[in-house]
């Protein structure tokens, strides 16, 4: 063969191959499943939701502590201006533009989009009641900063080297500028038209001078709160002598270099606006108020109930429980009427522990040993368990006077701090036996102890679903809780039984109260005049109430709404699964979603309940 026909068919050849190879390479499209984009979706807007919850916990100092985390914030206070406040509706709106504009929710796995719904719904609620942020009451005697600052350096500033007690030092310091910014909220607030009623200056003056009582604040022979916690902690730790003296003269020095100043400047403001303040004690006296007072019932139930209905459906449990109580005393074989029951619940001496050391002392006593018995029987009525554990500790002295009855702190996610139940023991005569049994299951276990540590213990929802929360189902959860335990043999005892049931009916008794105080006009008399009249429980229990329904409007209603939601959606469920029906697998749908509105929790029943029907 020529080289030139050999050229040409070589020529030829290669391009026979290059147009086979050409024909045959093609752009290659991965074929991506349904599964996968859904997989992919999900996991991208879970990420997002962690970016958003570790920006609002970069900016918040205080929330660091409370979850156990230490970092350079550890010595700093939260931002509570105004410029702050807006600063986060700013947030807000971004969020929810991300959440409209770049997120396919038909791409979301279960989980997720019910993730989506929640933190969409928070946003708008977020971004709606920026026009409400003034309507509360910063400083008050259930919540103010006064009272919860110190408690909180008690109680989460945790000192374990020397570092830490630095920190502890310089947010002494930082208490001063904090102070400021709390003063000029109050002023912003009272030139909105909202001042606190006349009664609560007292409880927050009462407050504000406890904390700057005792040395170094003056000669006396006890030591200041805050100087004695501080000792309590760092005496405990490795440090020399010398290490120790210098760390407790520069807590002295901010003690009354910013502590002392900072509360001065605070009861002075206080005693001025006090001559200003009226005994009108309901929301309706701001301007909007009604308004205000139907979101808030709104954001605290879940639910679209109106005050009307809340009252009604108050005056009627208050109605059935007084005659589970009859039935009560027929048990005990007590003649009389219902109130003179209550005389005698009130005032027999068999009924409550000492108002001493020794008593108190075995009240405490009591409830770790109601805790760990019903700890022994959980296995009979739930699945999932918390893993966390739970101490009981009495409130502390310094707040102790006007604290709440009985409250709960959760613990850290790492296990570094556990959960408590607090149990104030201020007046002995406030905290029958007869009702330590309903109280240690709602504080403790099986109520927010276990609903609280297993939604810290989730591993499959994002972080703010776990640290989030709403009032009507985590306190709905609370007080169905105080039943659950008789429907499995507990409160042998009549009495305690007697105290469940006057643990609901204060309950019952506060949707009749909260809105009667916001929207009937009801004086702050009138309401501790109904739970005197209506409940067993002791006049500075319902002083200190109808208090909190003042300073905290709509937040009481929760309890009896949730319970009754979580009651009615079991019965549901019974009824359409009958035989199918297990309480182990209803509580585990209710506990292992993390707090969810009540109309949310609904749909979950509802889900699982078809997940069991034969159709299904």
């Amino acid at each position: 063969m020529s080289t030139s026909k050999f050229n040409i068919f070589i020529f030829s050849s290669f391009f026979v191959i290059y147009s086979s190879c050409k024909q045959e390479i093609k752009p290659v499209v991965p074929v991506v499943s349904e599964e996968q984009l859904i997989e992919e979706s999900s996991k991208k807007l879970n990420d997002w939701f962690e970016t958003q919850f570790q920006d609002d916990l970069s900016d918040s100092p205080m929330s660091q502590t409370y979850m156990g985390i230490k970092t350079e914030d550890y010595s700093k206070w939260d931002d509570i201006s105004s410029k702050k406040a807006v600063k986060d509706l700013e947030k807000a709106k971004k969020r929810l533009a991300y959440l409209k504009d770049s997120v396919d929710i038909s791409l979301l796995d279960t989980a997720t989009a019910l993730s989506y719904t929640l933190m969409k719904q928070d946003v708008e609620n977020q971004i709606d009641d920026f026009q409400y942020r003034l309507y509360n009451y910063p400083v008050n005697q259930m919540r103010g900063l006064q009272s919860s600052i110190p408690a909180f350096l008690i109680n989460m500033h945790k000192i374990e080297n020397k570092s830490d007690a630095k920190a502890y030092i310089s947010r002494l310091q930082g208490i001063k500028p904090l102070f400021s910014q709390l003063i000029e909220n109050i002023k912003i607030r009272e030139k909105n038209g909202v001042v606190p009623p006349k009664f609560v200056f007292a409880r927050a003056l009462s407050d504000s001078r406890n904390l700057i009582t005792g040395v170094p604040f003056d000669e006396s022979n006890k030591e200041s709160t805050l100087l004695k916690d501080f000792k309590s902690k760092i005496t405990k730790l490795e440090f020399t002598e010398e290490e120790i003296t210098s760390l407790i003269t520069e807590a002295k020095s901010a003690l009354l270099d910013s502590v002392k100043p900072a509360y001065d400047h605070l009861i002075t403001m206080l005693q001025d606006q006090e001559q200003r303040a009226t005994a009108d004690d309901g929301v309706w006296k701001f301007p909007k108020g009604d308004a205000f007072y139907n979101n808030a019932l709104k954001r605290t139930t879940t639910t679209n109930m109106t005050a009307e209905e809340i009252h009604q459906l108050g005056l009627n449990e208050v109605a059935r429980i007084h005659q589970e109580m009859r039935d009560i005393m027929k048990q005990v074989k007590y003649e009389g009427m219902l109130q003179d029951f209550f005389i005698y619940m009130k005032e027999d001496k068999q009924f409550y522990y000492t108002n001493d050391e020794k008593g108190k002392a075995s009240y405490l006593r009591e409830a770790v040993a109601l805790i760990d018995t019903m700890k022994s029987k959980l296995d009979t009525l739930f699945l999932t368990k918390p893993k966390a554990d739970i101490i009981v500790k009495a409130v502390e002295p310094f707040r102790e006077k006007n604290a709440g009855k009985a409250f709960y702190q959760r613990g850290t996610p790492d296990g570094s701090r556990p959960g408590t139940y607090y149990a104030n023991l201020y007046d002995m005569r406030a905290m029958p036996i007869y009702q330590m049994e309903a109280l240690a299951y709602h504080e403790g276990i099986p109520g927010h102890h276990m609903q609280r540590s297993i939604a810290l213990e989730l591993e499959d929802i994002p972080k703010f679903r776990k640290f989030g929360g709403y009032t009507a189902y985590t306190e709905g959860w609370g007080l169905y809780t105080e039943l659950l335990p008789k429907e499995i043999g507990m409160y042998k005892d009549p009495y305690s039984d007697f105290g469940r049931l006057a643990m609901e009916l204060w309950r019952a008794c506060r949707l009749v109260v909260d809105t009667g105080i916001h929207t009937k006009k009801w004086s702050r008399e009138e309401g501790i005049k109904y739970y005197t009249d209506n409940t067993p429980n002791a006049e500075s229990d319902a002083i200190k109430m109808v208090e909190r329904h003042i300073v905290m409007p709509s937040q009481a209603t929760a309890y009896k709404i949730g319970m009754n939601k979580i009651l009615m959606l079991r019965e549901g469920a019974k009824q359409k699964l009958g035989e199918a029906f297990d309480i182990k697998e209803f509580h585990d749908v209710v506990l292992t979603n993390g707090a969810v509105p009540l109309t949310i929790l609904e749909e979950l029943i509802d889900q699982w309940i078809a997940s069991k029907s034969p159709q299904s």
